[in-house]
């Protein structure tokens, strides 16, 4: 058993250092910009996603990070092999986990040739492709390992900065994410590191992301 979780760590570590060599990421536009943070508009696009519940974040992103990497690799329908894109991303549900802990989608975003007709997962990697309109979000950069003990942290500091800027109380309140960590970096990097902490907010992506309201002091 333990040389099995051993093998699979050594294959989530490998997988993931694919990322330093990724190309492809959705694309979007930067529609406002503050020192700790920025709203961006992305565009309408297509990602595979992976469910996972589990009470760590560093284990749900694994455990669907590997599942993804079988899909990109062949296991789907067409038996077709899929370039790596970044980020990882991995979005929190409250509440939707065991013991009403969170629970996670793990999702990479598909190449543009993918887009319009991603090819069938395998039924056994419970995977599912997700179709995003336009939509808002802000964003905050953080360095590092993204880990459990900093996720939290860094999303409190998002929501304070959001808090005193024109787009406090934006957060949307459909998205079923309280929020999302983008990792755009190999495991095997050090220095340098790059994450984000995604929001989606409640703006219209039609008229831009324009805010509403009024900076607070």
């Amino acid at each position: 058993m333990e040389r099995a979780r051993f093998s699979l760590a050594v294959i989530n570590l490998v997988c993931f250092a694919v990322l330093c060599s990724a190309i492809e990421s959705p694309q979007y536009t930067v529609v406002h910009k503050e020192s700790d943070f920025e709203i961006r508009l992305y565009r309408d696009s297509t990602w595979m996603s992976a469910p996972v519940k589990e009470i760590s974040f560093e284990k749900a992103t694994k455990i669907g990070f590997h599942r993804l990497f079988q899909y990109i690799e062949g296991a789907n329908l067409n038996f077709s092999r899929i370039s790596m894109t970044k980020p990882v991303l991995t979005s929190i549900v409250p509440g939707a986990g065991p013991l009403h802990s969170s629970a996670y989608f793990v999702r990479l975003y598909l190449p543009v040739k993918f887009q319009a007709t991603p090819p069938l997962p395998l039924p056994e990697l419970n995977l599912k492709p997700d179709s995003w309109s336009s939509w808002c979000i802000a964003v905050r950069k953080f360095s590092g390992f993204a880990k459990d003990e900093n996720i939290v942290e860094q999303a409190e500091k998002l929501s304070i900065s959001l808090s005193k800027s024109p787009w406090a109380d934006s957060a949307s309140s459909t998205s079923e994410y309280a929020y999302s960590i983008a990792q755009y970096s190999s495991p095997f990097k050090l220095i340098g590191r790059v994450n984000e902490v995604w929001v989606e907010l409640k703006q219209s992506a039609v008229d831009g992301c324009k805010s509403s309201g009024f900076a607070t002091i």
